[in-house]
């Protein structure tokens, strides 16, 4: 026992050395991303290339168990795995000065192929960050290493930073019995403070970098709609405690993607260009040209395809954007109906990102956009300032496009876009879905009349008829809500005269197509989940 505990003591000064070798890495890679490029910093690079190479199957683990938070949990897992290799190596140090610095420097080689890796990447100057990080963490390392194996005395602390005079053979290191703990903790402290001031300095700079695109933000006036949004009919919103407003506000709208750093970008600077395949004309247009055009505004219901079966990733807002159509007739696409060369629209974001959407889709009438407003204000940088795509009835990983920059025409057989070429399916229409927002699962409701309620959707097909079922009763009618649009989720309610003991309450849609809801439970890949939803409750 006594052996364990000094080994631990021993090992000691070596794990803090790589604690502080570790923090001063990131520090100083913040610092030099907050003046190269916010994105840029190793731990969104590695994390984005981590994301980039998770199995699909993780990915919807993730989500389903972390929820809005799994990018929250993947940098939180990075830092814990940093900071257990940083105490590894500052205990390889111990014996080894150099193989542990070099073990440093190895981490800021991985960060720099990673960024140069990304979709995104700007070039060379990406590398910056992580190769200035590892540097400065190496060196730390070193220094520390070499006060924790030098005897506690003021010429040793000197040899221990000397060249030649600090140098024991290689394996040799520090089998001294004393250490320079004086000066370690002196010299600790000060890398402590001046890596805290250099990541508070990045942080303030990648802001500041930031603030020209929330200038551009606060500064836009939304034009007034050529063609507004159809009125919502007085029945369109229930009153039932607990039911999913009909309108999500933009706080509450539900934000899945794959950026560690929320994008911010400068309406000013902004462009988006549409080229490629059968693009007679192609063109390229500002955030002021595309305002210029008269606006369509629409209620739109968006969902995404990690949504499990009554789960919360689906919201219905009011859009305010540019019809596509008008922009790729004007660039002179046609459909694949009518001798278009492409059927396949690929949106780009500035991250990289790509989505492929079905030309036919974007073209057959219904509501696609490009958005610039979201519930009467500009689209927040969360949802895709200043510019994103809507196709209503898709899911959104083929569809719904944030901080779109490029359009290019191309074929499903030339190009499989980011989520394809992670084998989720090319088309992905919107499946017919309905849930119980109340009661909650597991809840106990007094015995009596117990309101059941929710919604349902099924966009470009709308709503028709919801059922309800209690145990292996029968499917009884629900009362819908009066419908506003077939974009948009349907309310529903439904009084359940309920006796005391355990039920399950199951629920049913039925679509503007006469198509019913299946019962067929499959997960969210490769094309959105299918099945009921239902919830378990003790009334007594």
């Amino acid at each position: 026992m006594t052996r364990y505990r000094n080994s631990i003591l021993r090992a000691a000064p070596g794990a803090l050395a790589g604690l502080l070798a570790a923090f001063t890495a990131l520090a100083v890679a913040e610092l030099a991303a907050g003046a190269v490029r916010p994105a840029a910093g190793p731990v969104t690079v590695v994390g984005g290339a981590v994301i980039d190479r998770t199995p699909a199957p993780v990915k919807d683990f993730a989500i389903r168990t972390f929820g809005e938070n799994d990018k929250f949990v993947l940098q939180l897992g990075i830092f814990v795995l940093l900071a257990l290799f940083a105490v590894l190596l500052g205990t390889l140090a111990l014996g080894r000065r150099r193989a542990g610095a070099a073990g440093v420097l190895s981490f800021g080689i991985v960060g720099a192929a990673a960024a140069l890796s990304r979709p995104d990447s700007a070039g060379l100057g990406d590398v910056l960050p992580s190769l200035a990080g590892a540097v400065a963490g190496a060196g730390v390392l070193y220094v520390l290493v070499g006060y924790a194996t030098a005897a506690d005395s003021p010429s040793a602390a000197v040899d221990s930073v000397g060249s030649a005079q600090s140098e024991a053979p290689e394996g040799s290191e520090g089998s001294g019995g004393g250490w320079n703990r004086r000066g370690f903790l002196g010299v600790a402290a000060l890398t402590a403070t001046a890596a805290t001031g250099a990541g508070v300095l990045g942080r303030f700079l990648s802001r500041q970098r930031g603030q020209s695109a929330v200038a551009s933000r606060n500064a836009l006036t939304l034009p007034a709609p050529a063609s507004p949004a159809p009125a919502v009919p007085a029945g369109s919103r229930l009153t039932v405690a607990g039911i999913s407003a009909f309108t999500t506000p933009n706080r509450d709208f539900y934000r899945v993607d794959t950026a560690l750093v929320v994008p911010k970008v400068n309406a000013a600077t902004w462009t988006l260009r549409i080229h490629g395949k059968g693009v007679a004309r192609p063109r390229t247009y500002t955030l002021d040209q595309l305002l210029a055009r008269p606006l369509v505004e629409r209620d739109i219901t968006l969902a995404c395809v990690s949504n499990e079966v009554g789960g919360p990733y689906v919201g219905n807002a009011r859009w305010l954007g540019v019809p596509l159509a008008g922009l790729l007739a004007e660039c002179g696409v046609r459909p694949p109906s009518r001798g278009g060369k492409a059927d396949q629209l690929v949106a780009r974001s500035v991250d990289g990102m790509t989505l492929g959407s079905p030309v036919e889709a974007v073209l057959d009438g219904r509501d696609a956009m490009l958005a610039v407003g979201m519930n009467g204000e500009p689209l927040p940088f969360d949802h895709g300032f200043p510019v994103r795509m809507l196709v209503p009835g898709l899911y959104g990983y083929v569809s719904a496009c944030k901080w779109i920059e490029d359009i290019e025409l191309t074929t499903f057989d030339a190009y499989d876009p980011y989520w394809v070429k992670r084998d989720w399916a090319r088309r992905a229409p919107v499946k017919t879905q309905s849930r119980i927002d109340t009661p909650r699962p597991f809840a106990r409701p007094a015995a009596g009349t117990v309101m059941v309620a929710g919604v349902a959707w099924a966009q470009h097909r709308g709503i028709d008829r919801v059922e309800v079922r209690v145990d292996d009763g029968p499917w009884q009618d629900a009362d819908l809500a009066a419908r506003h649009t077939v974009d948009t989720w349907r309310q529903w309610s439904f009084r359940w005269k309920a006796a005391p003991g355990g039920h399950t309450v199951t629920v049913r849609a039925t679509d503007g197509t006469g198509a019913v809801q299946t019962e067929q439970r499959t997960r969210t890949a490769p094309d959105g989940a299918s099945g009921r939803h239902s919830v378990f409750v003790t009334v007594l």
